[in-house]
């Protein structure tokens, strides 16, 4: 060694620039080495000095890496890599304090003994190595370097309260593990940094926390050994940690050494403890901002004079105790312990009997357990590697292809391509050793990939678990303060900087429901900000769009396509509501305005539409009195009122007030006063959704399946839905109110006092069984009383045309005696007044009722069965006698709701005859009928006798002429 070589020891704490000055220095000679800590730390400052001097001068030298160029110049490795007697003109030793480590610590400090540089050496690391070092080297130089900044204890943080930029440490992978995800979850992501991992994935990892994807660094305490990152704040998630041995507490310095991360050039740093971490003692963190340490007074040593003549003297030399007081044993590493099991081995302990075979076997011990498997497992690979060695030479090309096929999946979750990684790097290292493969640039160059491939694929795994890309962009996007490009597709799926954050369901954004916590946040965020413009688009397009495009739900939803974009709320007419728009305040008030002025458009253009002749009625300014009094309660009624209702205001409208109204479609029947074209489904519907309104309702009635003359009465139904739905309730069934009035023009005809039979027309009307037209019968007010006879055989029509000469039945073309005979087929003087004109024709509500006067809407099929099969399940068959049919008498009475008096007339038609007693058992033109055991008979009392005649009847004159005439 040069006389004129300086050796010099640079120390100070964390953030003083060591490693810095120490590349500077290194690049002032022709020559150097440096030895570092870790393989990551190895990997950043190759990559430094080959920025600075290119690729062709810079060799790395690591156990599983190797990148030595021709005209090498500087060596960067790590320190149990550096090479030996290569007379370089500098060497430094960084991190020299984990001299004292347990594990690694005989390295260091042999390195401290015999690495020297030609001209300059140096030794970086913290003031607790200064006693060991003056004591151990000769001559030795001291370099005190001060912290470039400060660094503050800040107590105990929770995890979701840890502010950004700051690094969680485990010391654990489980905890790691564990601590990154629960950052994901309420901070959108973390990067993972473990002593594990490949250059190549701890770098991808790092990049996400450099560069701002992510905020949060979780990592072990790899980070302590000089990685430079950006880190504002460190926090301890543990204070005693696995040394491979057992768990122990971490000394002050080991501490500060984690702690120091914290606070990059001169930019201050804070410390602290989070999880289950106990707050630090106020010596403890008062000693690491003063960086105030114990010194180190034992280093740890293993004889680096080894005997090679056999096992057992190879043995002996390294369990030599030191000579130096400050020195002490170290504990018994890995590969003295696989030197151990290798030679109990019979076969091993016949092949190591010479020099070179037991430098092979121990060569082949410094295997590191990459795999972290048991010793025995471990020796026991060893063992085949050195096997092959000493037989053939060389680990067989078909052997190392088999291993390395294996571990080449990059299929599998993190463990499983972790666990990959870790085998590899055995191969890889093995493949770096000089002599042990025969094609040695193929096989570093096969491992080199492998491992490339599986660290890109656990890099991806890692990000995927424990990164939210979506939140990552965005966050970082907001922060830069920068225009997000947003897009919305034909589905309304909205996409920020690429990612999808939700959907733009009309002009409300939905931000996609798997977001939680701050990811949510970020989400939403940024989507509102970047959808600004789409917003204005949106509306331009929804202002020009047809009236197709939009529509209104039974609920008095407003609807554009599929999406709700508003409801209707009452306003201060009932024909007249309001829209309150469903725009999310981000649009801004001039999209929320358009919005609502288009949907007022629309509503106000539907009821003008279907409410036309109820609107023509309302500006109609030549109804005066009684029958503008009138028309205004029609337009408050929405066209459809109960007659029973305005009976006393019907009676006082004079024939012009009724005629004024007619001409506008108002028709005055005898249940209902209505508008038919209102009756309509389309008009029904408005209708019920505008009553709603004006009723205050919370939920909204539908309209009853369009095409329907009968329907099941809604017990729950609000008071008023039937009339408002067309229909009008009796009994279990409600009727439809045009249908209704034809009903009561055939019902007109029968005497109800002595009592009549359904007619097939009355069935047939209706769509209804006997039984449910009874029921539909006591519901109008009439009594029915069932009964049974002897059912008819038909009569041959010959026969019955002369029987019909006998009784002076009148011949085909004639009306009936019994009054049987179509509404539509009567002239305008059968009917009882002049207004029962084409108006009275059933509103066709569908093409199947375009002819509503013949043709009629079937029943539901579940009710449509004829009143011949209802009468075959009552009738009483026997092989030999008669059979049997049941049948109901109908007389006017209270029948089932209770009514006061006769049934309200129409307008013009005569009262109904009040309801009187029949003969027991004596319908109408038969035979008494056998009453069966158990039959239900309906009787009301009848009506107090009337004799009062309206004077609206427009057969007033002739009623009280008959009177007058008795």
């Amino acid at each position: 060694m040069n006389a004129q070589s300086r050796i010099v020891a640079v120390l100070g704490p964390t953030n003083t620039g060591k490693t810095h000055y120490a590349i500077e220095r290194m690049l002032g000679y022709r020559t150097g080495i440096i030895g570092l800590p870790l393989r990551l730390l190895a990997r950043e400052v190759y990559d430094r000095i080959v920025a600075q001097r290119g690729p062709s001068v810079v060799a790395l030298v690591t156990g599983e890496e190797r990148i030595v160029p021709p005209r090498t110049q500087y060596w960067v490795c790590t320190v149990e890599a550096m090479p030996e007697g290569m007379g370089a003109d500098f060497v430094a030793v960084d991190e020299i304090q984990l001299c004292a480590d347990p594990e690694r610590g005989h390295v260091f400090t042999d390195r401290l003994l015999r690495a020297r540089g030609l001209h300059e050496t140096l030794f970086l690391g913290t003031d607790t190595m200064r006693g060991p070092i003056a004591a151990l080297v000769p001559g030795v130089e001291f370099m005190r370097r001060e912290r470039l900044s400060q660094l503050v204890y800040t107590g105990s943080k929770k995890i979701t309260r840890m502010p950004p930029r700051s690094a969680i440490v485990g010391f654990s992978v489980d905890n790691v593990y564990a601590i990154a995800e629960l950052i994901r979850r309420q901070k959108g992501g973390a990067a993972v940094v473990m002593g594990a991992l490949s250059p190549r994935t701890r770098n991808a990892q790092v990049a996400l926390y450099q560069n701002g994807e992510v905020d949060y660094l979780v990592a072990t305490d790899a980070i302590g050994m000089g990685l430079n990152l950006d880190i504002d704040h460190v926090a301890f998630s543990s204070l005693s940690k696995f040394d491979g041995r057992r768990m122990r507490p971490l000394a002050p310095n080991e501490l500060a050494q984690i702690a120091g991360r914290a606070g990059r050039g001169m930019s201050n740093g804070t410390f602290g403890v989070t999880g289950e971490a106990r707050p630090l003692e106020e010596g403890v963190a008062q000693a690491i901002m003063e960086h105030r340490f114990a010194p180190l007074r034992k280093l740890n040593w293993r004889s680096a004079d080894l005997e090679f003549g056999s096992v057992a003297r190879l043995i002996r030399s390294l369990e030599a105790s030191p000579a130096n007081e400050v020195l002490v044993k170290a504990r018994e590493a890995d590969d003295l312990i696989a030197l151990r099991a290798l030679a109990e081995v019979a076969e091993v302990a016949a092949r190591a009997t010479d020099g070179p075979s037991v430098r092979l076997l121990w060569d082949v011990c410094r295997v590191p357990d990459f795999r972290g498997i048991s010793h025995a497992e471990h020796a026991g690979l060893l063992e085949v590697i050195f096997r092959y060695l000493h037989e053939k030479g060389a680990v067989p090309d078909d052997f190392m292809a088999r291993q390395i096929r294996r571990i080449d999946r990059v299929d599998g979750d993190i463990d499983a391509l972790s666990r990959r990684l870790a085998f590899i790097r055995t191969w890889t290292y093995v493949a770096q050793r000089k002599g042990w493969v025969r094609d040695e640039t193929h096989w570093r160059e096969e491992t080199r990939a492998v491992e490339d491939r599986v660290s890109d694929a656990l890099h991806e795994a890692l990000t995927k678990r424990f990164v939210d890309r979506r939140t990552s962009v965005l966050l970082r996007r907001l922060k830069q303060k920068e225009a997000l490009l947003a897009e919305v597709n034909d589905k309304g799926e909205v996409t920020v900087e690429g990612e999808f954050v939700g959907r733009l369901e009309g002009f409300r954004f939905s931000p996609d429901k798997s977001a939680k916590g701050a990811e949510a946040k970020a989400v939403n965020a940024a989507a509102l900000q970047a959808l600004a413009p789409q917003f204005h688009l949106r509306a331009d397009r929804f202002y020009n769009a047809p009236d197709t495009e939009i529509d209104f739900t039974d609920q008095g939803g407003l609807m554009w396509g599929e999406h709700a974009v508003a409801k209707l709320v009452a306003g201060p007419e009932p024909l007249k509501p309001q829209v309150e728009v469903f725009v999310d305040e981000a649009a801004g008030a001039e999209v929320a305005e358009k919005v609502k002025r288009r949907l007022q458009h629309f509503i106000d253009r539907k009821i003008s539409t279907l409410f036309e002749p109820l609107l023509g009625l309302q500006r109609d300014e030549t109804l005066t009195g009684l029958a503008r009094g009138f028309a205004f309660r029609m337009v408050e009624n929405f066209g459809i009122i109960p007659r029973a209702r305005v009976a006393q205001e019907v009676k006082e409208l004079d024939q012009d007030a009724r005629g004024a109204l007619r001409k506008h479609g108002v028709r005055f029947g005898q249940y209902t006063i209505f508008m038919p074209l209102l009756l309509k489904p389309a008009p029904t519907r408005l209708r019920l959704v505008l009553w709603s309104l004006a009723q205050g309702l919370d939920d909204f009635p539908s309209a009853p399946p369009p095409g329907l003359v009968t329907v099941p009465v809604d017990a729950a139904a609000p008071k008023g839905y039937d009339t408002m739905s067309g229909y009008r309730n009796a009994g279990s069934r409600a009727i439809r109110i045009d249908m209704l009035e034809r009903l009561a023009d055939m019902l007109r005809g029968q005497d109800s006092r002595a009592g009549f039979e359904a007619t097939a027309d009355m069935l047939s009307i209706t769509g209804l069984t006997l039984e449910q037209f009874a029921d539909l019968m006591q519901g109008l007010g009439y009594r029915a009383e069932k009964g049974e006879r002897e059912k008819q055989r038909p009569v041959p029509a010959e026969e019955s045309g002369q029987q019909a000469a006998q009784d002076g039945a009148p011949s085909e073309g004639e009306p009936s005696a019994g009054g049987e005979q179509p509404v539509e087929d009567r002239t305008a003087a059968d009917q009882p007044d002049a207004e029962r004109t084409a108006e009275e024709a059933p509103v066709a509500e569908s093409s199947a009722d375009a002819d509503a006067a013949q043709v009629v809407s079937p029943a539901p099929v579940e009710e449509a069965q004829p009143a011949a099969e209802s009468a075959d399940a009552d009738q009483d068959k026997t092989e030999d006698g008669p059979e049997i049919e049941v049948f109901y008498t109908f007389t006017w009475g209270r029948g089932r709701q209770g009514g006061r008096g006769r049934p309200e007339r129409g307008e013009g038609g005569k009262a109904q005859a009040k309801g009187g007693k029949r003969g027991k058992g004596k319908p109408k033109g038969g035979k008494p009928a056998r009453k069966p055991e158990g039959a239900r008979t309906f009787s009301a009392r009848p009506p107090k006798k009337d004799d009062r005649i309206d004077p609206d009847n427009p057969f007033a004159a002739a009623l009280m002429g008959l009177r007058d005439g008795k």
